[in-house]
């Protein structure tokens, strides 16, 4: 039985864009990220939808309240029952603990948290020749390197709550709810980490 309620952690030009695509057309689930669900609550004019509009009209971030507050009500929603991918949330240690519960209280707790790692030196090239390609000039190495600390440094610490969390699957290679996959090699290896991932095999 594959692992349908997945949180979906990897570094900038780690390929999580494209997993996460592929996970939700093999799994039939929704792909459910910060932007898109701030951007429903806003359209849908719920209450909690107004507030975030307000703040992001003031030009201001979005307080884990609010966020946390829009997943709930993503969360709640029919098409979430057999699952989901998350996407871009939660980014920090207070909105994953926030998360849990969340789920908890939905009774549909997290089963996988899957991490895409990848070799920072490989990425930094990828991105680079991606930003020369695409004429993105505000890509530099500079910038893409302090994109990567600011994810090491957020993620560290959501890595550390989901090894810690969830069962442990009797000869699997995950450690609490965390499954880490190697996200070097082609598109196709790295799904076929990831589905061996999600079936905890």
């Amino acid at each position: 039985m594959s692992a349908t309620r997945i949180l979906l952690l990897g570094a900038p030009g780690a390929g999580k864009g494209t997993q996460a695509a592929r996970i939700i057309e093999r799994h039939g689930i929704p792909h459910i990220s910060t932007g898109d669900m701030l951007r429903a609550a806003v359209a849908a004019g719920t209450e909690v939808g107004l507030k975030a509009k307000a703040v992001m009209d003031a030009g201001q971030l979005v307080s884990d309240e609010i966020v946390i507050a829009i997943a709930e009500e993503r969360l709640s929603q029919p098409d979430a029952k057999q699952g989901f991918v998350l996407d871009g949330f939660p980014r920090t240690l207070a909105q994953a603990e926030a998360l849990d519960r969340t789920l908890e209280k939905l009774g549909t707790p997290l089963e996988c948290c899957l991490a895409v790692t990848v070799d920072t030196e490989a990425v930094v090239q990828r991105l680079l020749k991606r930003a020369e390609i695409e004429g993105r000039a505000d890509d530099n190495e500079e910038t893409i390197r302090e994109r990567m600390r600011v994810y090491d440094a957020q993620t560290a610490p959501l890595l550390e709550h989901y090894r810690k969390t969830g069962s442990r699957k009797a000869g699997s290679r995950k450690t609490g709810s965390l499954a880490e996959v190697d996200g070097m090699g082609t598109v196709d290896e790295v799904f076929e980490r990831i589905e061996e991932a999600l079936s905890g095999s």
